[in-house]
């Protein structure tokens, strides 16, 4: 029967294995030797990567309100991972720096105002511009059939001031063409052009 004195005791669990010496050994010799980590380097570009990102949706911001689609594009278009771009316009839109569904409504009101455009053309600048067929029809729906006939015979009452030497044959044929590229229908511009040469 062994002497339990004579027994060598089991290695403290508090001492490193060969293992641990060996792995602890190879991290200080890739930090000695300035080899870096591939996850860290992979971190420090993706990091790097969103601040460019970031950096460029806040300068395209600063000009003018931009759709979320469009900034994709220009991240894009600057070689952005997609998935770093697509967690940047998140943290964007969380914050309300991007919002279509205002984005919309604005452009809708100042378009009109100014540009005197119909429903059809505010609405094909909109899907262009990649925003949502929802949030599309919703900016739309605060024009109403005065609001648009009106944009119409404002447009055709200024023509008519470069347009009054000639013959109301010409006169009506080129109302109705721009009034036609401006997008509206033909039953709105066959009343606008009665409104203007009859009225």
């Amino acid at each position: 029967m062994s002497d339990p004195a004579n027994t060598p005791a089991p290695p403290s669990s508090d001492e490193p294995d060969a293992d641990r010496i060996a792995s602890l050994a190879e991290a200080i010799r890739r930090i000695e030797s300035g080899q870096a980590d591939t996850e860290t380097v992979q971190l420090r570009a993706e990091r790097e990567q969103e601040q460019q990102a970031r950096a460029i949706v806040l300068r395209r911001l600063s000009v003018q309100p931009r759709t979320r689609a469009e900034l994709a594009t220009t991240l894009q278009e600057n070689e952005v991972a997609t998935e770093v771009a697509e967690r940047i316009l998140d943290r964007m839109s969380e914050v309300g720096l991007i919002d279509d569904e205002t984005f919309a409504k604005d452009w809708v009101a100042s378009r009109q105002q100014r540009k005197h455009l119909s429903r059809r053309k505010l609405a094909d600048e909109l899907r262009q511009k990649g925003v949502a067929p929802a949030l599309v029809e919703d900016a739309l729906a605060e024009v109403a059939d005065d609001d648009e006939y009106q944009a119409a015979l404002d447009l055709a009452e200024r023509k008519m001031a470069s347009l009054s030497r000639h013959e109301v044959a010409v006169q009506r044929r080129r109302l109705a063409g721009m009034l036609e590229r401006r997008g509206f229908g033909i039953g709105l511009i066959h009343r606008v052009l009665r409104d203007v040469l009859e009225g």
